[in-house]
């Protein structure tokens, strides 16, 4: 049975990259194995398919392109790089863990301010008074 192939306009619609980001990604090393027919044609299989799924996730996670060229370069020889591909992994986990912390409470400020610009919207309506920022969300105090 022959394997699936799919051309750089298909692969490149499926991930809705343009075809020049998968010839970078195959050119720093993220993409390896890319069939090239006679023609010049690129072809790209379902290993390719999983491999770039692992990259968008990646990029979506805000690793740099060495990091994932180290990543893909570790599980090419995991039996000698477990541990570097266990500490690269782990190390982005809990940046994007403090990410995460950092964008939840970005994401409450940005609650807040849509809800007073709401009661200012408001105000201004009624013709009263504009709430001050500082009354509705005063500052917390610190913690000691």
């Amino acid at each position: 049975m022959d394997e699936k192939t799919y051309s750089i306009r298909e692969f490149s619609r499926r991930y809705r990259l343009p075809s020049s980001t998968l010839r970078y990604y195959e050119e720093v090393g993220l993409l390896t194995d890319v069939i090239h027919t006679d023609n010049g044609q690129r072809l790209y299989t379902d290993k390719h398919v999983e491999r770039m799924d692992g990259i968008l996730c990646f990029k979506r996670a805000g690793m740099p392109i060495s990091k994932m060229q180290d990543y893909y370069h570790y599980e090419e020889h995991l039996p000698e790089n477990i541990d570097r591909i266990i500490a690269l992994v782990g190390t982005h986990e809990k940046e994007l863990e403090r990410q995460l912390i950092d964008l939840e409470a970005d994401l409450a400020h940005i609650r807040r301010k849509v809800y007073f610009f709401d009661e200012v919207k408001r105000a201004l309506q009624e013709g009263r008074e504009q709430p001050k920022w500082a009354e509705m969300f005063p500052p917390e105090e610190s913690i000691r």
